[in-house]
């Protein structure tokens, strides 16, 4: 049982830095000036690739939130199975991970989808100018937190796939080998 819970705490980690990496690496390619379907939209097509980015997020910010409470069960299960000491390490870990996916779907992300309207939709050019200022703002905080959350979950990956159990060679008794 002990085998099953690790790898399903290894396969959900994997899964949530997955879903990270591909934020800093995958989709930035669909603001990519020589995007294809950018091109076909016309005029308003940073405007239709903004909102395919929020639908994408807001799906990503759900994802976050079940890979943090599948980590919380997967060790609150380890404990209740094992009945060892509860893992501190790893509760600080998903609680600041947790933490910071709250912030970023809870609060950055709304924030970011209304300075994306008004960057394109605002009657008045001076606050458009305003919203796009705020909006790198905001934008250059939540890629950061996107990068604290990469490395916070490479250090859990790198935890959970740890084995939980005594180690290999515990200590060396002279006295048993020589008698």
């Amino acid at each position: 049982m002990t085998a099953f819970l690790r790898y399903i705490g290894i396969v959900n980690a994997a899964l949530w830095l997955g879903a990270d990496v591909f934020l800093i690496v995958g989709l930035p390619a669909i603001f990519a000036t020589t995007a294809q379907f950018k091109t076909e939209m016309g005029p308003g097509g940073n405007y239709y690739v903004g909102l395919a980015a929020q639908r994408i997020f807001a799906r990503f910010f759900i994802l976050q939130y079940c890979c943090c409470g599948v980590g919380l069960a997967h060790l609150a299960l380890e404990w209740l199975y094992s009945n060892k000491p509860l893992w501190q390490r790893n509760l600080a870990i998903l609680a600041v991970l947790g933490g910071l996916a709250l912030a970023g779907g809870l609060v950055m992300q709304p924030k970011l989808a209304d300075l994306h309207h008004h960057m394109y939709y605002d009657t008045k050019p001076v606050a458009q100018d305003a919203a796009r200022r705020a909006f790198k703002a905001w934008h250059g905080a939540a890629e950061c937190v996107n990068l604290v959350t990469i490395g916070g979950l490479l250090v859990y990956l790198w935890r959970v796939s740890r084995s939980a159990g005594h180690a290999r060679f515990e200590s060396l008794n002279l006295d048993k080998i020589r008698g």
